[in-house]
């Protein structure tokens, strides 16, 4: 009978190590050792940013090529410039993989930040011997993936400040400037317009029932917020965000892109077809995807092939459908898909760059709208009241 101690995230992470080590657990008990990462269960304290991950898989590969042994690239990344809680889990992680666990296995105990999708790689480049390939692999994906997501955020940062000042500077005007300005049409007994009367009542209503204003919109936004987090709510929300005009298509594309980029992945990594479906599936982040792929799923493991589960599919585009049975066919699969991936990539390049132009005209007529009907409601009116003297 042996006694000791070994260090590990938890009870049963300690229990794995032993059994890895071919021993027997008979008790086992945490020392007390003060405050500890795992301790803590507050969320905002569990977010790690996509460009940390980015940063850390892109160093491990290199690390890795280097042929530095893997405890000793964890320890020098979790002394680099990054996050405390993500450099708390490296930490954890190289004290797991120095008493003998995996990477993928250390990984795992931290599944709010290395998901199923990392894990199985991970996993994959153990059992193959390909570590250090599949980590350069899949340093490769997560940069391709941050630089689309860092795309399309940009695109939306200009019309998203032009619409939030439009909307502020608006709610100004028609709170405490034009109650003053219809105030002198008021006091010269013309005749006011009907566009100016009404003006006039939904501007009084503002200045006086402001607070109720901003109280329903606050129940709006945080009632959707609660709503998409239902099941129901989710679907309703991504069958919306897939089918808007414009934008709809460029989710889509993304979603494409999502599928087919982490399916090439986990197949080039020695994932079989079926659990790295199931592994998509959980990573693609859409409900009406997520429905498409359960089928799929289902249709595999009966026999079927990929392609003839995603046919007439009215969001899968049929030539991915063509493109995937000539992958099937030619026992080509994954080059296949990552040849897909990267032409709606493109395609997504293209959108964005041509959404960018788009908006500005369109921003402009809005604009020009609203400027419009300002001008008609109570700068015409005053213009007839000061031409009749």
């Amino acid at each position: 009978m042996f006694q000791g101690i070994i260090e590990a995230v938890s009870s049963e992470a300690a229990a794995g190590l032993l059994y890895d080590k071919k021993l027997t657990v008979i008790d086992i008990s945490e020392e007390p050792t003060g405050v500890q990462l795992s301790s803590f269960n507050l969320p905002f304290l569990k977010k790690v940013k996509t460009k940390e991950l980015v940063v850390f898989f892109r160093q491990l590969s290199v690390m890795s090529n280097a042929s530095l042994p893997l405890v000793k690239s964890l320890r020098i990344l979790a002394r680099q410039p990054r996050g405390v809680y993500l450099k708390n889990i490296i930490t954890e992680v190289s004290n797991e993989v120095d008493g003998g666990a995996s990477l993928s296995a250390s990984m795992n105990m931290f599944p709010e930040v290395f998901t199923d999708f990392y894990v199985n790689i991970i996993k994959s480049g153990e059992i193959s011997g390909r570590l250090s390939e599949v980590m350069d692999y899949l340093a490769d994906q997560k940069e391709k993936d941050y630089d689309l997501e860092a795309k399309v955020k940009g695109a939306m940062i200009y019309p998203g400040f032009i619409i939030s000042v439009l909307v502020v500077v608006g709610f100004i005007i028609i709170a405490f400037v034009i109650p003053n300005i219809t105030a002198i049409l008021k006091e010269s007994g013309a005749t006011l317009p009907l566009i100016t009367l009404m003006l006039l009542g939904f501007s009084n209503f503002i200045s006086v029932f402001w607070w109720l204003v901003l109280l329903a919109v606050a129940a709006v936004i945080f009632g959707w917020m609660y709503f998409v987090r239902t099941t129901y709510g989710r679907q309703v929300s991504d069958y919306i965000k897939i089918n808007v005009p414009i934008f709809g298509k460029i989710w889509r594309h993304i979603y494409l892109v999502r599928i087919c980029r982490s399916f090439a992945t986990l197949v080039r990594g020695g994932v079989p077809i079926a659990p790295a479906l199931g592994i998509v599936k959980d990573v693609v982040d859409s409900a009406i995807y997520e429905q498409i792929l359960e089928k799929v799923i289902k249709n595999v493991d009966e026999g079927s092939q990929i392609s003839e589960a995603l046919a007439d599919n009215e969001y899968i585009p049929q030539i991915v459908v063509q493109m995937i049975s000539i992958g099937e066919e030619s026992g080509k699969l994954e080059e296949v898909l990552e040849k897909v991936s990267d032409f709606y990539s493109r395609e997504i390049d293209n959108s964005v760059r041509n959404l960018s132009n788009l908006i500005e005209p369109i921003i402009m007529i809005v604009l020009g709208v609203a400027v419009g009907l300002f001008v008609t409601a109570v700068i015409l009116p005053m213009w007839q009241l000061s031409s009749s003297f």
